[in-house]
């Protein structure tokens, strides 16, 4: 899919596909893994915003690597027509929920989607209360849910998936929602009755917040 002109183009190896992608700009690629010179892994890793993927491959092995990347479908050769019509409406989904949650960003209904074991899950915004940043994961801490949410991602990636201005960082591991915050004390913020660390070096950052809310 192109936004410009449904121009569709076939590339022989990653390198010709990067040239494609700079150039066409598109929605979908559907991508093999065993392609000479890069990669289709290699190749997706080196996109810096790539569009949604379908990976085509004849190996099962690379399936969960393939999910850490946030790919929309994975489909194992030979494959049915059926199962084709199955990963381009899966694609078509995300697209439209992509679409969607982008144009809802300045609101309090913006949302975006993380990877849960191989199925996206909706995440608003607003019903973060705090982000814990583990070794390769982050916990995703919902007004809604005791349970958080488990998705293999940076701290730096969810990051930037957040409304400027609306959460701060109190500690290398966690972010926290600004507007849930309800005490701040020595070595702590809360939100209620759960205390998150608040570290020497972000403590200068708080006392920006604080004196920005008490004008």
């Amino acid at each position: 899919m192109d936004k410009q002109n449904d121009h569709r183009q076939e590339c022989s190896d990653g390198f010709e596909g990067v040239k494609a992608i700079a150039q066409h700009q598109p929605d979908l690629i559907f991508l093999d893994i065993q392609m000479p010179r890069l990669s289709g892994l290699e190749f997706l890793q080196s996109l810096h915003n790539p569009p949604l993927v379908i990976l085509v491959t004849a190996y099962e092995k690379y399936a969960v690597e393939s999910f850490n990347l946030q790919v929309a479908d994975y489909i194992l050769k030979p494959f049915s027509f059926d199962r084709f019509l199955k990963a381009c409406n899966r694609a078509a989904e995300l697209f439209s929920m992509k679409s969607s949650g982008m144009s809802q960003e300045t609101s309090g209904n913006y949302h975006f989607f993380v990877n849960v074991e191989y199925t996206y899950v909706k995440i608003i915004a607003g019903d973060i209360d705090y982000i814990e940043g583990l070794k390769d994961y982050i916990k995703i801490y919902l007004s809604s849910n005791t349970k958080p949410v488990l998705t293999r991602m940076s701290q730096k990636s969810i990051e930037a998936k957040l409304p400027d201005g609306t959460f701060i960082r109190t500690h290398k591991s966690f972010l926290v929602a600004i507007s849930k915050i309800t005490t701040v004390k020595r070595g702590f913020v809360c939100i209620g009755k759960t205390e998150i660390p608040l570290s020497e070096t972000f403590k200068e950052n708080m006392g920006k917040v604080l004196r920005r809310f008490s004008h």
